[in-house]
C-alpha cells in the first residue's frame, strides 16, 4: 500500500496547492470545504495509475488528476442541491454550509480551476469536455426522462458516473502520450469500473448504515430516484452481481491495452474488483 499511499499524498498536496492559489478568500474557503472535507480520490488515483502503467510523465498526470477531482467535486455540489442532501462525506453539504448561491459559485470556481489545468493540451480538453457533456445529459435524464428498464438504467449510469471515470483514465494515458487505441482501451476499462461503482452505490444506499457511509441512505427510494434497485426487481445481491459483471468487462478492457505487468497495472486490476465489494 505504500506505493498507492505515496501517490494519493501527492494528489492531496497538489490539490491543496491549487486551491491555495484561488481568490477571493471567501471562494477559496467554499472550494476547500467542498474538496478537502474527505473523499476517496478514486478518479485522480486512476489518472496517476494509468500514467504510471504507461511509464508516462507523472507531473503532468498529477495536474490532470487534480483537475478531474475538481470537476467531480463540482458535480457533487449540484447533486446535493438537486437531492436536497444536507450531508456530504459526513460534513454539511456546500449549500447547507454556505447557501445556494455561494455553493453554485463554488461549483463554477472548481470547474474553472480544473480547465486551467487541462488548457495546454487539446486532447485533455477534448476528453474532459466530452465527459462533461455526458455527465450533463445523465443528470437531465435522471430528472426528466427517468429510466424504467435495466438497459435505460445502464445508459444513465454510463453517462452520470462512467463518463468521468473514463475521462480520468484517458487523461492518464494522454499524459503518457499514448496512441489512440491505448487511450480508448483504458477509457473503456474505467467507464465500466465507473458503472460498477454506481451500481454498488445504489446497493449501499438501499442497505448500508448512514453513519458508516458518511451520507444519508434510503434517498433513492424516498425521492423515487432511478437506482438499479429501484428500476429493476433485482435484489441487492443480484444487483451486486450485475456490478461484478461490469468489473469483469473492465478487466478485459485493461488487458486489451496490452501494457506490461507492473505495480500500477496490478492496482488497476484490484481497483476494478474493490469497487464492487466496498462497504462505503
Amino acid at each position: 500500500m505504500e506505493y498507492l499511499d505515496r501517490r494519493r499524498d501527492r494528489i492531496e498536496r497538489r490539490l491543496e496547492a491549487v486551491l491555495a492559489e484561488t481568490e477571493p478568500d471567501e471562494l477559496t474557503e467554499e472550494m476547500r470545504h467542498v474538496t478537502l472535507s474527505g473523499g476517496k480520490r478514486v478518479r485522480p488515483t486512476v489518472t496517476v495509475l494509468v500514467c504510471d502503467a504507461l511509464d508516462g510523465d507523472t507531473a503532468e498526470a498529477l495536474d490532470y488528476a487534480v483537475g478531474i477531482e475538481l470537476v467531480h467535486n463540482a458535480s457533487l455540489v449540484i447533486d446535493d442541491i438537486i437531492d436536497e442532501s444536507e450531508l456530504r462525506r459526513g460534513t454539511p453539504a456546500a449549500w447547507t454550509a454556505f447557501g445556494y448561491g455561494p455553493a453554485i459559485t463554488a461549483s463554477d470556481g472548481l470547474i474553472g480551476e480544473a480547465f486551467a489545468l487541462f488548457s495546454e493540451n487539446e486532447r485533455a480538453m477534448q476528453a474532459v469536455a466530452e465527459s462533461m457533456v455526458e455527465l450533463g445529459e445523465g443528470e437531465a435524464m435522471e430528472l426528466v426522462s427517468e429510466p424504467v428498464t435495466e438497459q435505460e438504467y445502464m445508459e444513465l449510469a454510463r453517462r452520470k458516473t462512467g463518463a468521468l471515470f473514463r475521462a480520468a483514465a484517458e487523461l492518464g494515458a494522454i499524459a503518457a502520450d499514448a496512441d489512440p487505441f491505448t487511450v480508448e482501451a483504458f477509457g473503456q476499462y474505467a467507464e465500466r469500473v465507473g458503472v460498477a461503482f454506481q451500481m454498488r452505490d445504489d446497493v449501499l444506499d438501499a442497505t448500508a448504515d448512514a453513519e458508516q457511509l458518511g451520507k444519508p441512505t434510503g434517498t433513492d427510494a424516498e425521492m423515487e430516484r432511478p437506482s438499479l434497485v429501484e428500476v429493476t426487481d433485482l435484489t441487492p445481491e443480484e444487483a451486486t452481481q450485475r456490478a461484478r459483471e461490469q468489473s469483469s468487462k473492465a478487466l478485459d478492457s485493461l488487458e486489451a491495452a496490452d501494457v506490461a505487468d507492473s505495480e500500477a497495472k496490478q492496482f488497476l486490476r484490484e481497483f476494478a474488483e474493490f469497487v464492487v465489494e466496498r462497504e462505503k
